[in-house]
């Protein structure tokens, strides 16, 4: 008999690692420009065109690396992938979570709901981790270099994706499926089993539904800057989110400790079920 599945889906950005996955190192180093600068010229850009924020910055890194002559292909965005600098111990983390929720009865499964780049998480050292990474996307031309957006995923769109999880309805371009009338007794994940880990303003929407739904909103933080705790705090004290820690992902640290009792805690929900 297969395990019930249970999620953990994170947002990217400040959560599994610290700042924009721009900022790493393609807007410093291969477009030779200071971040900030970057940001207020996408923010520009969306007022100009009355667009979106997403779409504008994706047309700017476009842009802006034609201009430098950058290569464009699929594999280039990969290998920039690498570059990512993540949290401590978040490379351990999954396969110590997956462990847990074995012992728990459950199948664990792992997913990305980010407004950052999919190509750049796609060359990650996790990217291997995620049963779907849900991320704004590039469109790439026969010869696999990118020619514009093809997904862009703001902060309100993101909530979708945890329907599609809660329906295990995973295609991006499956429409049909998401809308089909559902009753929640029939959905693969209920959100009781669902915890999601974010870390800001982008992530709101997200955890509203999530709280609204009975899920698990964890708020994560950056230990090495203050305004980030103070962001979790806002978060807990709005009725956000549930649970709040520093992205600390090491066996035994504050988030780790918390996974593991939100496990437990889902686990007993299942054995609930059957006996009821």
């Amino acid at each position: 008999m297969s395990r019930p599945l249970a999620v953990f889906a994170y947002d990217f950005d400040g959560t599994l690692a610290r700042g924009n996955m721009q900022e790493h190192a393609f807007i410093p180093d291969e477009l030779g420009m200071n971040h900030a600068d970057f940001w207020r010229e996408t923010q520009a850009l969306a007022e100009a065109q009355r667009g979106d924020g997403i779409l504008a910055y994706m047309h700017l890194m476009l842009e802006k690396a034609r201009e430098k002559g950058l290569e464009l292909t699929l594999d280039s965005w990969r290998k920039r992938g690498a570059a990512l600098r993540l949290f401590p111990g978040v490379e351990e983390w999954f396969a110590r979570q997956n462990a847990r929720a074995a012992a728990r009865g459950l199948d664990l499964r792992h997913f990305i709901i980010s407004s950052g780049n999919r190509e750049l998480i796609e060359g990650s050292p996790i990217a291997h981790e995620f049963e779907r990474i849900y991320a704004s996307a590039f469109m790439f031309n026969a010869a696999q270099e990118a020619v514009g957006p093809a997904l862009a995923i703001n902060y309100t769109s993101k909530t979708q994706y945890l329907f599609r999880i809660n329906k295990w309805t995973l295609n991006e371009w499956d429409n049909d499926g998401i809308n089909a009338v559902q009753a929640d007794r029939d959905r693969a994940v209920p959100f009781e089993r669902i915890a999601f880990f974010g870390d800001g303003l982008t992530d709101i929407p997200v955890m509203r539904v999530m709280t609204d739904h009975g899920g698990h909103p964890v708020a994560v933080y950056d230990p090495e800057r203050p305004i980030t705790e103070a962001a979790a705090a806002r978060l807990l004290a709005d009725g956000r989110a549930r649970l709040a820690a520093g992205g600390d992902y090491r066996e035994g640290s504050e988030l780790d400790t918390l996974a593991a009792e939100l496990l437990s805690q889902m686990g007993r929900g299942v054995r609930a079920e059957l006996f009821a």
